[in-house]
């Protein structure tokens, strides 16, 4: 049974999370929007274009996978906001982005695991591009 002192605390510990999100997810969410409006994210898109268009993406997108890479997943859903995508290119990031994320931080945990950081980042890479280029062409 749900007592007032459990609604309590469930709803402290939800108001911690949600400001604890928005520590990262703000910035990224400002940043990307900056950067569209100096114009900076135009040109990222135009250089990332080739590659982005083998997964049917936007050349924009290449920002998000970029901080889900190196931030993590929160950091690639405040970039995702400030991007206009479909569902299927929001579905396919989130693939590529499952596979492959965070691999700073998970290639040092890796590495004090004994296993080679570059041998564990690159195959996650290289899983991440494969599964988002077969979505892309089985659903795309």
């Amino acid at each position: 049974m749900v007592t007032l002192d459990t609604f309590k605390r469930g709803f402290t510990n939800g108001i911690k999370t949600l400001l604890d999100l928005s520590k990262l997810l703000v910035p990224v969410y400002l940043l990307v929007q900056l950067l569209s409006i100096s114009g900076l994210l135009n040109k990222i898109a135009v250089i990332f274009e080739p590659v982005m268009s083998l997964f049917g993406l936007p050349g924009e997108s290449s920002i998000v996978l970029i901080f889900g890479w190196f931030s993590g997943n929160y950091a690639a859903l405040g970039a995702m906001a400030a991007v206009s995508l479909t569902g299927i290119q929001i579905t396919t990031i989130a693939i590529m982005l499952t596979i492959a994320h965070n691999l700073i931080t998970e290639g040092a945990v890796v590495k004090k695991l004994g296993v080679s950081t570059f041998a564990s980042v690159s195959l996650r890479l290289v899983f991440s591009f494969i599964m988002g280029f077969l979505f892309y062409k089985i659903y795309g």
